[in-house]
């Protein structure tokens, strides 16, 4: 009965579109929202690629490039590399962030049904954004951890172009060929404990700042117009003032988490340390070897990027959201739960 169903909505002069719609509202609620979430990560990450790049190399402290601008940095950038060097490590990104948004933003949403239906002593205010979003933070770390540390390490290794005179204090060759080649370099190295090198200080940090980021956007929106609420620039401002506060409170633990991934690419003399066993030594050791500075190495250009990067990544899910029926909010919990 359900084929006869499903071949008539096809052959009553239906377009291809419709077709689309059919098999679009067939889809369960969660896996509309890990579609939705996993398209607007991967194109607000591959948006601002570049700035991910330098910034890693600022927060490393990479030869040639600690001491110098943003602009200045780019240059060299693509004098070395070319337009490709400002990509390094975007593949490993996307593979990560596809999977890591998708998980974040979809269980973002379950985490917070299941603590309204459980908790009703807790309200339906922005304590539960706060809540689910950071437990949906950690959850899509645990879970994707692995890609994040191989694309820091692709993104610190910068090869000259061939042909270009460049200081001896850059790779000549690279360390790792590929996404491929890093994973099997980072296993041998001590197997499955060295894929999650720095997991730590991510953990720390992204707690606080994935509930903060849904708290404060959720916050906004709230105080919106009810007018104003599927305005596109509405959403871009909210998207942004909620990155930039996150991202303030957490940064020094993301410079931690960036020295502890690239350990081993012949860091130590750069950063004053043989390694940092926890975060805290991290920490300690930044400030006592390379001045309380580096904690923040590469935050101005954070604030460039996490601007578009959040204000892009939540403004694309919520019209993902919407192109694919995700159901208002209150709907959604109803279907989740039943």
């Amino acid at each position: 009965m359900g084929s006869s169903q499903g071949s008539t909505f096809f052959v009553d002069g239906s377009s291809s579109s419709a077709r689309e719609v059919y098999f679009v509202d067939c889809l369960p609620v969660y896996v509309k929202e890990l579609i939705a979430g996993g398209a607007a990560g991967a194109f607000s990450k591959t948006a601002v690629a570049p700035l991910e790049r330098i910034k890693i190399l600022l927060q490393t402290r990479t030869a040639g490039f600690h001491s110098i601008g943003v602009y200045q940095s780019l240059k060299k950038l693509f004098t070395h590399e070319g337009v490709r060097g400002f990509y390094k490590g975007n593949g490993a990104s996307v593979l990560r962030i596809v999977p890591y948004a998708a998980l974040h933003f979809m269980t973002y949403e379950q985490y917070r049904c299941w603590i309204l239906n459980n908790y009703t002593g807790l309200g339906t205010g922005p304590l539960i954004d706060l809540l689910a979003g950071s437990a949906a933070g950690g959850t899509a770390v645990i879970c994707t951890y692995p890609l994040d540390l191989v694309r820091t390490k692709l993104a610190y290794q910068v090869i000259p172009k061939r042909g270009n005179g460049v200081s001896s204090s850059i790779h000549a060759q690279p360390v790792y060929n590929g996404i491929k080649d890093a994973f099997k370099g980072v296993y041998k190295e001590g197997g499955v404990r060295s894929l999650y090198r720095g997991v730590c200080p991510t953990l720390v940090g992204i707690l606080p700042y994935a509930g903060l980021k849904f708290y404060v956007y959720e916050e906004l929106k709230r105080r919106v117009p009810e007018e104003h609420q599927g305005s596109i620039i509405m959403r871009l401002s909210c998207g942004a003032l909620a990155g930039l506060f996150g991202q303030t409170f957490t940064y020094p633990l993301d410079v931690v988490r960036r020295q502890m991934q690239v350990q081993g690419l012949q860091l130590s003399t750069q950063i004053g340390d043989t390694g940092y066993r926890s975060t805290v030594e991290g920490l300690t050791s930044i400030i006592r070897n390379q001045g309380s500075k580096q904690l923040f190495a590469g935050l101005s250009i954070n604030y460039l990027k996490i601007v578009p990067s959040v204000a892009i990544g939540f403004t694309a899910y919520d019209m993902m959201k919407s192109w694919l029926r995700v159901p208002p909010r209150q709907k959604a919990q109803a279907v989740s739960t039943g």
